[in-house]
């Protein structure tokens, strides 16, 4: 069964307002088993939606739209799917009864004469009750020749409405019309040391289309997810497709794997610091205090994070660690802050970001690859690791945050340091 997802309104095409609804209905379909292929956005116009709603009965078997669905003249919602389907709108004097009766409830005074038009539905729909809201929804079962029939169901755009809409009532409906009982479920794997396409080549076959169950790559800031999805009949059927592939693609990528789901580089290198009952300091220069930001909320009750400190000229570096006559962005100044930032609160690690290097020519005029140095000071020696300022600058710093945090997990794994 396959679904499409309809947005409606300017503010939304306009980037005024985030579509926050696609997100919330696309989980509860996958939830019920549903496979969200497609995600529709549309602004107030009526030529505009009848188009869309057209093309999506054409493609999907379940249609859920939002919005447009209220009493002024830009909510063309409802005519928009009768003019789709070629059917006119009728009143439904229940729907005018239950817009009256809220009215009232609310000591808002006699209805407007506008708002009948909530009242109105595409004929052979049923309306849905919304108990929040004076608008109702709209669930029509459209007959597609040699083909099942196609359910396309308009919620209001209000997310406290829709929830409660969507639990109420349609959520369950569309379960029960469902043949046979299906799920989808989701596990995601966390990655980071190595670029998208060196991951994929890590992984031979696993990523290639048609595959069962399905493995995606995204990036984001420079975090690798690998989406592992499967159907089955219910979730124990959905865990023995994910749960042998998640072990190879453990097996095959190793320490790249720091986590799952909801997991971030801060939580892994917090849950180590907590089994080894061990502490850090942070000193940062080229990221802003990001490291100890991240650490600190990763850290609220376990007190691993004894403290960071953020410079941003040499200057501070003099006045607050007593170090001179470095070049804060040299190897040998990121090596010094990490000894005495580790010295001077007693943590187990002390760890340094420089800062970032001013660009350089050659002899030729050519402009050299700019590095950033990142050092870890334990209570038996220091290392440095010079990394490449690779990637958009755009993520340049949450890139050498991941870079330095991922150093000190690798130590906390006893583990060589991974290009990142």
């Amino acid at each position: 069964m396959l679904a499409e997802v309809i947005s409606i309104g300017d503010e939304l095409t306009t980037g005024q307002r985030l579509d926050t609804n696609s997100q919330w209905l696309s989980e509860r379909l996958t939830e019920l088993g549903v496979d969200v292929m497609f995600h529709t956005t549309v602004g107030d116009d009526l030529a505009a939606n009848i188009a869309v709603f057209r093309a999506a009965v054409e493609r999907a078997d379940v249609v859920v739209a939002t919005g447009g669905l209220g009493p002024t003249a830009d909510d063309l919602t409802r005519e928009a799917i009768a003019g789709a389907v070629g059917v006119e709108l009728v009143q439904d004097e229940a729907s005018l009864a239950h817009i009256r009766a809220i009215f009232s409830r609310r000591g808002r005074g006699k209805m407007p004469e506008r708002n009948v038009v909530q009242a109105m539905f595409p004929r052979g729909s049923r309306p849905i009750t919304n108990r929040h809201g004076t608008a109702p929804g709209i669930d029509l079962a459209i007959e597609r020749p040699n083909r099942c029939s196609c359910r396309l169901i308009a919620l209001p755009g209000v997310p406290v409405e829709l929830f409660a809409m969507w639990r109420e009532t349609v959520g369950p409906a569309i379960a029960a019309a469902q043949t046979e009982r299906r799920v989808i479920r989701h596990r995601r794997i966390k990655c980071f040391g190595v670029g998208e396409s060196k991951l994929e080549a890590m992984l031979p076959d696993m990523i290639r289309r048609g595959r069962e169950p399905r493995v995606g790559i995204t990036v984001s800031d420079a975090t690798i997810t690998l989406r592992i999805t499967a159907s089955g009949p219910d979730e124990a059927a959905c865990q023995q497709l994910i749960t042998p592939t998640e072990a190879e693609i453990r097996e095959l990528l190793g320490v790249l794997v720091y986590g799952e789901e909801e997991d971030e580089l801060q939580d892994a290198v917090v849950r180590f610091l907590n089994e080894r009952k061990q502490t850090v300091a942070v000193v940062e220069c080229a990221t802003d205090g990001l490291v100890d930001h991240w650490l600190a909320d990763a850290d609220a009750e376990s007190s691993r994070l004894l403290g960071g400190v953020v410079l941003h000229e040499t200057a501070s570096m003099e006045a607050l660690l007593g170090i001179c006559g470095m070049d804060p962005a040299s190897a040998q100044a990121a090596e010094a802050m990490a000894q005495v930032i580790r010295e001077r609160t007693g943590a187990d690690y002390g760890l340094a970001i420089a800062a970032l290097p001013q660009p350089a020519e050659n002899s030729a005029g050519q402009e050299l690859e700019d590095t950033l140095q990142i050092a870890l000071a334990s209570g038996k020696h220091v290392r440095v690791k010079e990394h490449p300022l690779a990637g958009h600058p755009a993520i340049v710093r949450q890139r050498a945050a991941k870079q330095a945090l991922n150093m000190l997990r690798l130590t906390l794994l006893n583990q060589e340091f991974a290009e990142g």
